[in-house]
């Protein structure tokens, strides 16, 4: 049963509840650029077109490029992935972050299983050095050794949770603020695959026979398309 409201009135909530952003593209020199990373999950690796994550990337890639980075990383990436926001963050490339530097990124986070809890271990670590996010999606989260995915970091402005809740490997049910002044989830959004299975020829034999649901939320175009709709939503128009 398909469990999650319908996508209009969810983009007309997101839409007028979202954080008040700047819809023009950044200037060089003047702003900070918009910065998009995603993470695959399991072992996939970060260019391989089958899974959505990474096709995600390359349309957001194709349609805002030059004004706005994005980028899909291996879950295990974590550290090279922050390494590179912090290098796209110092805009006057002296190697260290000034306050205006920090508080002028525009960052968005997202990722699947291992890497839904590798984004918001990333937002974490970038919380700690005083830079915001402006937004955290998870799809299907997996909690990663030594992280915390159902706790969503002050720093972030915004998060969403999409799961499912069969099968040997599922998502987290619900993720909540640290300071819920600062964070709004947007939603725990469920998706069930019981009585409308989504085709996933593409992928792997394994995936869609040991962790079939699992894999079904991952190419779900339905998710998939909402979780583009809140990243656009947070860009520049284009």
């Amino acid at each position: 049963m398909f469990r999650l409201p319908l996508f209009p009135f969810v983009a007309a909530f997101l839409a007028a509840a979202q954080p008040v952003v700047s819809t023009s593209a950044p200037s060089a020199g003047t702003a900070q650029p918009y910065i998009v990373v995603g993470f695959v999950g399991g072992f996939v690796k970060h260019n391989d077109a089958v899974h959505s994550a990474v096709q995600l990337a390359t349309r957001l890639r194709h349609d805002y490029s030059p004004g706005v980075y994005v980028e899909a990383f291996e879950n295990r990436r974590g550290d090279k992935a922050r390494d590179e926001i912090l290098r796209l963050l110092d805009s006057n490339h002296d190697g260290k972050l000034s306050g205006a530097e920090k508080r002028g990124a525009r960052i968005i986070l997202y990722g699947h299983s291992w890497g839904g809890s590798e984004a918001v271990h990333l937002a974490g670590q970038l919380g700690k050095q005083g830079i915001p996010v402006l937004l955290t999606i998870q799809v299907d989260s997996i909690t990663k050794v030594g992280e915390d995915d159902g706790l969503i970091p002050g720093n972030v402005a915004a998060a969403a949770n999409f799961y499912q809740p069969k099968g040997l490997v599922h998502g987290r049910r619900a993720i909540r603020a640290a300071d819920p002044s600062r964070t709004q989830i947007l939603g725990n959004f469920r998706f069930d695959y019981g009585s409308a299975p989504v085709n996933c020829a593409s992928y792997p034999w394994w995936d869609r026979w040991l962790i079939r649901s699992h894999t079904e939320i991952e190419c779900d175009p339905r998710v998939w398309g909402q979780v583009e709709s809140l990243i656009r939503s947070r860009l520049p128009v284009l």
